[in-house]
């Protein structure tokens, strides 16, 4: 629910600028809006702003929100699935209620536990807390960054803060130019992947994090982590009741509301097992039906919808009006993600929300349980892998050394060494390939192990798959799955919840064997059994299909290909690229010698970004 804006310092006009920041959010909350303005000088003067999206008590759930005494304020986006056990401990401590929403029990929270109050809570969230007396602000951000927060401080006493990094284009200080060292990384992960944003100068809070901002220090502090090292006794079919009570109780926690919630259903079994605990009154799905069944899943989630008694809203989307609400979708998103799906889900969202306000989703499933191909080795690997691991990693050594040959690849991904070969669900292009269509002003940033090596040497002793989703959770979920769900589904005033990704959800996963995800035939096994107990066969153990998006035929397209062909031949293009090289890329791919659409792609969605924010 819900967006935030603030900043410290003082300005002649604090209430014109925080209302323009507020409005520039107006689609994470269009049903209401409040304002906090205090303090006489640099030291104390804070100003906070929110909009609102009313999903619990309607009536008295307004924010900016107090305590007994106005000394402690908050402005609070997500929701606390907990707050109803929370509420009842600090009133059994002497807190006085005025409300029965989940942000005051933030404020009293903040009070009674201080810095331990996000190990408390149970939920999706991203808050501020002004505390007048102590002059520090304090906030956090949910242990999976589902929520976004983002921050900046362009001067000396100003600290920018908020949901989105839009709003800082109305604050007089705020410089909006593009991060030098942010384009490297994007074109092989197609998301930005660093702390600081593509806006110079701005930063992502990280997930699982709380910060305090005291004096014009700013302290951050890691507060929650995944542990994979604690297994449990519990036989395959005991893990698989397990997961399902769990699961069921999730969705029962995440359907609380007091609007009509909804669920997004493809035919996959992470939705459709959400769906089935949940049973919504509606479901909403779309695809490309026109083109060919490999981008279409409708089907399958209106079949499933039918044998459940379920309303299915489906739409199949055109080509033309995909690539005319892009500009709009890649201003919605913030900062450059070249992920496809954005596209479908943009329109998904859109849809849902012509008949509910929230919906429940199935992201995060694939990473908590292991659900990516990428995860499981391929028959030839397992055999590959029965030699010993220093012949293995002495072949992939001297392979580093020479030409790109048939196997190199293999060679290296034998190492059972992730951090040597992987870094996460997205590789578009390779790194020697990124730095070749740079200009040399873009090619001195960080590469791609100086982002993924701080992560894999936290869990240096993890088997080999478990490495690969603390990556994943830590870099690929934030960064691109759950920024595209946040940001298309706030475009349109929806708020879209994701019951597997939940922190008991997560420590039950974690203690589970590797073996128990991957079988040697199915991806997230045991989670697939579980479902089964609830869903028939067909869609229990059906292929991870994703969501495709036909963006290889859309580039072939006449009007297509030269709308993206000016784009990559434009002034904006040559400050970045070698812009023969892109178009290289284009016609080898209009004329079927390569399939270069996720490059294409990449590139395009950084430029229509930059004409959206930088001009």
């Amino acid at each position: 629910m819900c967006g935030f804006i603030g900043f410290t310092g003082m300005l002649a006009n604090r209430q014109q600028v925080l209302k323009k920041m507020a409005d520039r959010i107006i689609h994470r909350g269009p049903d209401s809006e409040g304002f906090h303005i205090s303090g006489e000088n640099d030291f104390d003067a804070v100003s906070l702003g929110f909009r609102r999206l009313s999903i619990i008590d309607l009536a008295d759930g307004s924010q900016p929100m107090y305590n007994e005494d106005g000394s402690v304020v908050i402005v609070f986006n997500g929701e606390i699935y907990n707050f109803m056990e929370l509420r009842d401990q600090l009133i059994a401590c002497g807190h006085i209620f005025k409300t029965r929403c989940d942000t005051e029990v933030l404020v009293h929270g903040y009070e009674e536990f201080g810095e331990k109050l996000p190990e408390k809570l149970r939920g999706m969230f991203a808050f501020v807390i002004w505390d007048s007396r102590k002059k520090r602000l304090f906030g956090a951000r949910d242990p999976f960054g589902i929520k976004p927060f983002y921050y900046s401080m362009p001067k000396d006493g100003v600290f920018l803060f908020g949901s989105e990094i839009k709003s800082f284009l109305e604050h007089p200080d705020f410089r909006c130019a593009v991060n030098p060292n942010a384009l490297r990384a994007y074109l092989t992960f197609q998301y930005s992947s660093q702390e600081e944003t593509f806006f110079a100068g701005t930063f992502k809070l990280p997930a699982a994090h709380y910060f305090t901002y005291e004096n014009g220090v700013l302290t951050k502090t890691r507060y929650w982590d995944v542990d994979f090292s604690r297994k449990t006794a519990m036989s395959y079919g005991e893990a698989a009741e397990a997961i399902d009570a769990r699961v069921r109780e999730s969705v029962a926690a995440h359907k609380i509301s007091d609007v009509p919630v909804g669920a997004f259903l493809s035919g996959g079994v992470d939705s459709s097992y959400i769906t089935a605990c949940l049973m919504p009154e509606d479901t909403f799905s779309v695809g490309y039906g026109s083109v060919n069944n490999k981008f279409d899943e409708t089907g399958e989630a209106k079949a499933l919808s039918e044998k459940l008694g379920i309303q299915n809203y489906l739409r199949h989307l055109t080509a033309e009006e995909c690539l005319d609400a892009f500009g709009t979708i890649q201003y919605h998103m913030d900062e450059p993600q070249s992920n496809p799906s954005s596209v479908p889900l943009y329109f998904l969202a859109k849809l849902a929300k012509e008949h509910v306000t929230v919906v429940l989703s199935g992201e995060g499933a694939d990473e908590i349980y292991a659900g990516y191909e990428w995860y499981a080795d391929s028959p030839l690997m397992q055999k590959y892998k029965k030699i010993p691991a220093p012949l293995r990693r002495m072949a992939a050594g001297i392979t580093k050394g020479l030409p790109y040959f048939k196997g190199h690849d293999f060679i290296l991904h034998g190492t059972g060494r992730p951090e040597d070969y992987f870094i996460g669900q997205a590789l578009v292009f390779p790194e020697k390939e990124a730095l070749s269509v740079l200009k040399p002003a873009y090619r001195n940033a960080p590469s791609v192990s100086d982002i993924t090596a701080p992560i894999y040497d936290r869990v240096r002793d993890l088997d080999e798959v478990e490495k690969k989703q603390y990556l994943d959770l830590n870099l690929w979920l934030p960064g691109d799955i759950l920024l595209k769900a946040d940001k298309m589904s706030m475009a349109h005033s929806l708020e879209l919840r994701v019951p597997y990704l939940d922190k008991y959800v997560m420590e039950e996963a974690a203690m589970l064997p590797v073996s128990y995800k991957l079988d040697g035939k199915d991806t997230k096994a045991v989670l697939r059994t579980a479902a089964n107990k609830t869903l028939p066969d067909e869609w229990a153990h059906r292929p991870k299909k994703g969501f495709p998006v036909p963006i290889r035929d859309w580039l072939k397209d006449d009007t297509t290909y030269a709308s993206v062909k000016t784009a990559l031949t434009s002034d904006t293009a040559e400050q970045y690229f070698d812009t023969a090289a892109l178009c290289k890329l284009l016609d080898d791919h209009r004329a079927g010698t390569a399939m270069n659409q996720r490059k294409i792609w990449t590139v395009y969605t950084f430029l229509t970004w930059h004409k959206q924010f930088i001009g």
